[in-house]
């Protein structure tokens, strides 16, 4: 459970009352894809990766459809960790749930 820890402080720095049972749900989802550094993080900068994580994640797990509303929170994903250039996959996927109000299809 130490994972989880460590990812609760990371999302902190974005807001605060990440609950472990949404840290674990994303951790599940993500599974080996945690395992090799490149992987567990997100790269703003690259279009093919933010558009595998709306096909993906956003439209698989969350339910979203809209292209433009998703892609809209996104961005403001990617602006909400403008300084960090280690963008955890696990605090980003939880940001975007909360953004789009599906952080309830996580649990």
């Amino acid at each position: 459970m130490a994972d989880a820890v460590d990812h609760t402080e990371d999302l902190n720095k974005y807001c605060s009352g990440a609950g472990a049972a949404h840290i674990s749900a994303i951790r599940k989802y993500l599974g080996i894809a945690l395992t090799k550094k490149d992987s567990s993080l997100v790269s703003c900068s690259d279009a093919t990766e933010l558009a595998r994580v709306r096909d993906g994640y956003a439209k698989k797990k969350l339910g979203l459809a809209d292209d433009k509303a998703i892609d809209a929170a996104i961005k403001n994903v990617c602006t909400a960790m403008k300084g960090d250039n280690t963008k955890s996959r696990i605090a980003f996927y939880y940001l975007l749930a909360k953004q789009t109000n599906t952080l309830g299809k996580l649990a």
